[in-house]
């Protein structure tokens, strides 16, 4: 009994100094708190993509609330092509017209919906069993089904169907870039981004100097030509002109050229960032520990402020990064 007990309190010595000897993101100088936040009427209840959900159920389109409201037991999932699409877990969708309250579609898909857009009559939907389609909104009417390799558990951060002409590229749930042309309604070409067996879905995607740029957690995919992939643990993406910018697991923030060549690299260390935006000549990343790192475009200088990071849902916008019912401007 007494071996037993030296034995279990033991453990739970070695537990809890492994949790109090967790390390964070520390800061060596902080030069200022940041001037620029405030708090919101409603808290953030669910976030997409490209758009945020807020406790009254409005919706939060970059920086701006519209005019929307998603029908209770309905969870966001993206706008586009002016539409704002949401969908309850057994595959109701809805369409919402931003400019036309009036104008409001019900498709019954019948399944959970991973992701989805539009562009003019033309619905892509990607399936949480990685299943993709399209359909003809005005015939409500399938017009091609794929099937797709059902995943084991995947990153929250997932990427709606991108629409390039007549071409729908499903960023999919095991880390493939499946293109489909809709009006021959035919798959053209798969394309691998990573292979790793869970969390491996397409978490980011963009064409940035005519590449279609393209990430999962693992690594990132520069297509055009020809493919370059990269390994990096990617938190977070954002570009400007012909720059990407990404933070890393590892608390680097890195500058890529569109070829994936890196310009400039900087380490905060035990950092845990959770959002990136380029606004005007800087950049911004948050961090976990509540602390705001303002950088020049490329990496030379930054400074650091102290935000109050709050635990909640966190949606990056345009120019501010809006934490639970808080709100990070980079204006004033």
């Amino acid at each position: 009994m007494k071996k037993t007990f030296v034995l279990v309190a033991s453990v739970f010595i070695l537990f809890f100094a492994g949790c109090s000897s967790k390390e964070v993101f520390e800061p060596k100088l902080v030069k200022d708190d940041w001037a620029f936040h405030g708090s919101r009427d409603e808290k953030i209840v669910d976030v997409s993509s490209d758009v945020a959900m807020l406790e009254n159920r409005k919706v939060l389109l970059k920086d701006k609330t519209i005019d929307t409201t998603i029908e209770e037991s309905y969870r966001l999932i993206g706008s586009s092509d002016g539409w704002v699409l949401s969908s309850t877990i057994d595959g109701q969708l809805n369409i919402d017209f931003i400019a036309d309250k009036s104008m409001k579609k019900k498709f019954n898909l019948k399944k959970t919906i991973a992701g989805a857009s539009i562009k003019d009559d033309i619905l892509a939907v990607l399936f949480a069993d990685n299943e993709m389609a399209l359909y003809s909104i005005s015939q409500h009417s399938l017009l091609v089904k794929i099937q797709g390799t059902s995943p084991v558990v995947v990153d929250s951060k997932i990427v709606n169907p991108y629409f390039m002409n007549d071409l729908v590229l499903f960023l999919t749930l095991d880390g493939k870039i499946v293109i489909v042309n809709s009006k021959l309604k035919k798959k053209l070409r798969t394309t691998i981004v990573s292979s790793e067996e869970n969390f491996n879905n397409i978490i980011y995607f963009n064409v940035v100097d005519n590449k279609l740029i393209a990430a999962t957690g693992y690594k990132i995919l520069s297509m055009a030509e020809k493919e370059v992939r990269v390994k990096y643990e990617v938190r977070n993406i954002a570009y400007s002109d012909k720059t990407i910018y990404i933070t890393t697991k590892q608390g680097e923030i890195i500058s890529l050229t569109p070829d994936l060549q890196v310009n400039a690299k900087v380490k905060f260390p035990f950092a845990h960032f959770l959002g990136l935006i380029v606004h005007k000549d800087k950049l911004y990343a948050l961090e976990k520990e509540g602390y705001l790192i303002e950088l020049s475009k490329d990496l030379q200088k930054h400074s650091i402020y102290e935000v109050d990071v709050d635990d909640g849902f966190i949606f990056v916008g345009d120019k501010t990064f809006y934490i639970d019912d808080e709100y990070i401007s980079l204006e004033q």
